[in-house]
């Protein structure tokens, strides 16, 4: 298994998420479409990831999470939320 650092840095997007995930996989291909460099933590192999999520979450596992360098975090964000954010 490959340790993720979960802390924030100042320059990448961090997506969490799970590869059985939809709504995680359809994210990634709209980040990826528009060539968003991205870190990606699957919180199915890293427990720290999981726990942040449920941290900012409020106790829930909710994927995506996207957290972005400004701080900011989207939840389950549609096409078009996650497409406002890259583009600002």
């Amino acid at each position: 298994m490959v340790e993720v650092d979960v802390r924030m840095n100042d320059t990448s997007i961090k997506m969490y998420g799970a590869p059985w995930c939809p709504d995680c996989r359809r994210s990634k291909a709209l980040l990826d479409r528009r060539g968003v460099a991205y870190d990606w933590i699957d919180i199915d192999e890293n427990p720290e990831g999981a726990r942040y999520i449920e941290q900012v979450n409020e106790g829930k596992r909710i994927i995506p999470t996207i957290v972005f360098p400004d701080g900011s975090i989207l939840v389950e964000p549609s096409d078009a939320e996650l497409a406002r954010k890259v583009a600002s």
